[in-house]
């Protein structure tokens, strides 16, 4: 029997999830108004806006029916990962479309990315609701750990939009890099997938140690691709004269998020080593 829940709407994170729907709806609107086109950064501009809507929607209605309930996977894991989700891809829809799309006549083009702007608000405040405290007991996505695994596999997509066959096909020095960008993304799937669907306890180890022992590898396995990725994309290879968002600079794009990856993995195992082997348990 399905049981209304006005309370869901009427608190602050029901709030900030209504604004979520509204802002999203009038950002892929507007730039649907502005007109499409056939590249792959509209697209996914497009995709981010209408995902957004969709599954906010959706959230919005599983916990006014009580629904949300029944679910068999840990909803409190599901909404926080897709919050943090959410707040990225709306943030890199929000620089993405303006840089290909926007132009100062185009004010339908303007106009969806400060609707985009605020809704990226929107998400980074719920991220912010949501979020575990000390202290408090909740699933692991709501966790620091938790938020950098989702964080990790969304800038391994962003390297993953930018990537092409022809680039690094040339040296097994690039396809080694691939490889890496493609392992550490799956292992962090695997990770988001597991705690949203409980089956973590099918781990035949102890998980917060199988995670650290993943965070240093990962960290080892990045390093070696801060290196190897710009020594042989740059390698006899100066960027095309008049080029302006030409296939050169997704080179540049992958240099720099593998470096923000790293990054976010050193800090991820940092807290795990400090979680496993410095905190006591209470």
């Amino acid at each position: 029997m399905v049981t209304l829940d006005v309370r869901s709407l009427t608190v602050p994170v029901g709030i900030v999830r209504v604004l979520e729907v509204v802002l999203s709806c009038i950002s892929f609107s507007l730039a649907a108004a502005q007109g499409n086109s056939s590249s792959s950064y509209w697209a996914w501009s497009m995709f981010t806006w209408c995902f957004c809507f969709v599954v906010t929607l959706l959230v919005l209605v599983l916990e006014f029916t009580s629904l949300h309930s029944k679910m068999p996977i840990s909803w409190d894991d599901f909404t926080t990962a897709f919050a943090m989700l959410a707040t990225l891809m709306v943030l890199a829809a929000s620089i993405i479309y303006p840089t290909f799309f926007a132009c100062p006549n185009c004010s339908k083009a303007i106009g969806a990315t400060a609707i985009s702007c605020l809704c990226f608000i929107m998400y980074a405040v719920e991220v912010g609701l949501t979020r575990a405290r000390p202290g408090e007991v909740s699933g692991f996505l709501s966790t620091v750990p938790g938020l950098m695994k989702v964080l990790e596999a969304f800038v391994a997509c962003i390297i993953f939009i930018c990537l092409s066959p022809d680039q690094y096909n040339r040296y097994a020095g690039l396809q080694w890099c691939v490889a890496v960008y493609c392992l550490c993304f799956i292992f962090a799937l695997i990770i988001i997938l597991f705690t949203i669907c409980r089956l973590l306890s099918l781990f035949p180890f102890p998980f917060d140690k199988v995670l650290t022992c993943y965070n240093v590898l990962a960290v080892l396995m990045y390093m070696t691709a801060v290196v190897i990725w710009p020594l042989y994309s740059f390698k006899n290879n100066p960027r095309p004269a008049g080029c302006q968002h030409c296939p050169w600079d997704s080179l540049v794009v992958v240099s720099f998020m593998t470096c923000i990856n790293l990054i976010v993995y050193i800090v991820d195992t940092a807290y795990s080593v400090r979680l496993v082997f410095f905190v006591t348990p209470s």
